[in-house]
């Protein structure tokens, strides 16, 4: 058994152990394998184990590994901060966007996304800790970009996406997941169908959970630690 192999399998059952303590059905949390930066064998090893979904931060090294790996049937998302030069290779080669959160990325998604395409999943980021540094739509003007993006063809808006300051305190680490998954409840409540919260990573997954996340990226407790890149 490989490290990744067996690190997968922890990380799994962690996920249902968690859903499991929060009263939720085991395996209703989606498990987002957070692979950027990290080869296209390291994927391989990880679908093999028995993960299919997988996250990219960098365009180009996603192409790459997606050309590799063309005879895998991968889901493949893109997560973070899309610059609008990036957006047309965004639209023709993933299947879920976290991070739209401008309404100009988001309509360039809808153009360039292909017509023999499923719709593009799209999740829009909120900066739910006040970061001046951290990308996202603030929670005062989620619901107006919710709507905006859900009027788009060839978007289906799915739900909101969060990366909260760290924290190692388990209260300080619920906060920020209990105010996105009011601010989805609030926007459900006026009219949207909203079915995902994208949120929780490797050290925070388990709060995450507890407070509604239906998917999760993990990355360095299935990959090990990043050389760059972060630490999702």
């Amino acid at each position: 058994m490989t490290t990744i192999t067996s690190n997968w399998q922890a990380v799994s059952a962690a996920v249902d152990a968690a859903a499991q303590a929060a009263g939720r059905t085991p395996g209703t949390v989606g498990l987002l394998a957070v692979s950027k930066t990290f080869p296209a064998a390291a994927v391989r090893e990880a679908y093999l184990a028995g993960q299919r979904a997988f996250g990219e931060s960098y365009v180009q090294e996603a192409l790459d590994k997606m050309a590799q790996l063309a005879d895998l049937p991968l889901e493949w998302h893109f997560i973070g901060p899309l610059q609008s030069n990036k957006t047309r290779l965004v639209a023709e080669h993933f299947a879920w966007v976290h991070g739209v959160d401008r309404l100009k990325i988001a309509e360039r998604l809808s153009a360039q996304r292909p017509a023999s395409a499923p719709p593009l999943n799209v999740c829009i980021q909120v900066n739910v800790s006040g970061e001046a540094t951290k990308s996202g739509v603030s929670p005062e003007q989620v619901e107006e970009l919710a709507r905006a993006v859900a009027a788009l063809p060839r978007l289906r808006l799915r739900g909101l996406m969060a990366i909260p300051a760290p924290a190692d305190d388990m209260a300080a680490q619920h906060m920020p997941f209990a105010h996105l998954r009011a601010l989805q409840e609030k926007i459900n409540a006026h009219g949207l169908t909203l079915d995902t919260l994208s949120m929780g990573m490797s050290h925070d997954f388990v709060a995450a959970i507890a407070e509604g996340a239906t998917l999760v990226r993990v990355g360095t407790a299935i990959f090990g630690q990043r050389d760059y890149g972060g630490a999702i």
